[in-house]
Order: C-alpha cells, then structure tokens, then sequence
C-alpha cells in the first residue's frame, strides 16, 4: 500500500447535507489515507440539523465540519487536492474554480435529503439512504488500487462509482 494521503473535496451547491456527510464518511473509511473536505458553491453556512444528527448517532466526529464556501480550496494556501467529486446535480452544471493540483473529477449525485418533507422518520429515512449511498461509493472508491491505475482508467472508475456501477468499478 502507497503511504501517499490523498486529499478529496466532496462538492455540493449549499455543503450543509451530502457533502458533509462524504467528508465524514471518507475520513473514517480513508483510514489516513484520505484527507476529506467538503464545500459549496453557495454555502448556507450551516450543517443541517438532520445530518448533524445522524452522523452523530454513527459515532462520527462532527466537531470540526463546517459549512464553507468552495473559493477557500482554489486559494493558494489550501490543500493541494487529488480527487473532487460534485454529489448534487445543482453543483454538477456549475463552472468550478481551478483547483491547485489539477485533482481528478467525477459527479456522484444524489437526491437532496434537505428536500425531503414528511414526518420525522421519513426524512431520517432520506438521510439514512444517502448517507448508505455515500458510504457504498466511498467504500469502492478508498478500495481501488489508485498507485497501479493510469489516469484513464482511474477516470473510468470513479465515473463508474458515480453511476452506482461499482461492480464495473
């Protein structure tokens, strides 16, 4: 196994749901391997109190996520980053900042949880199946074999996991 740490940027258009769940989710299943950050587009600068919840009932530590604007990641002083993927469709279509590094991209989106109404328990439910969602790509994708992969197939791939194709992945 590579001792290179990978730094991921899990994109989203208000970085109060999906993508602070991915940040979560990867920095526990990267094993220090992965660095994950998230951030928007349009940030609302605030982590839904849903996702709050459930990640905090899976043990997840919450206390350094943040809402947070995408331009903190094409400044000059941040990470340089290795893979950013967009989880909203909102996110997908807009023009991103040119990240340092030149990180390697793919969209894996996914229904807004946040836009879920209903009872209590069936917007728990919508978290709960993104957050499943999440970790089911998260898990392919800390999984590849990235030291041995050429650029073109590791594209392939994570386009694939984005595609709920991990089996092609």
């Amino acid at each position: 196994m590579s001792s290179k740490t990978y730094n991921v940027l899990f994109i989203c258009t208000g970085n109060s749901a999906r993508s602070i769940l991915a940040e979560a989710i990867l920095n526990r299943a990267g094993n220090g391997t992965f660095n994950a950050f998230s951030a928007g587009s349009h940030p609302t600068g605030a982590i839904n109190p849903n996702a709050l919840e459930l990640l905090q009932s899976l043990d997840h530590p919450t206390e350094n996520l943040r809402s947070k604007d995408w331009q903190e990641f094409a400044a000059d002083d941040a990470p340089v980053l290795d893979f950013t993927f967009t989880v909203c469709d909102n996110a997908a279509g807009e023009v991103c900042p040119v990240w340092p590094g030149q990180p390697m991209s793919a969209h894996w989106g996914l229904p807004d949880p946040a836009a879920v109404t209903g009872t209590k328990a069936e917007i728990a439910a919508a978290f709960t199946e993104t957050y499943r969602m999440l970790n089911n790509r998260i898990e392919v994708f800390v999984n590849l074999p990235l030291a041995s992969l050429d650029a073109l197939s590791l594209k392939n791939r994570l386009d694939n996991i984005g595609r709920d194709q991990p089996e092609s992945a």
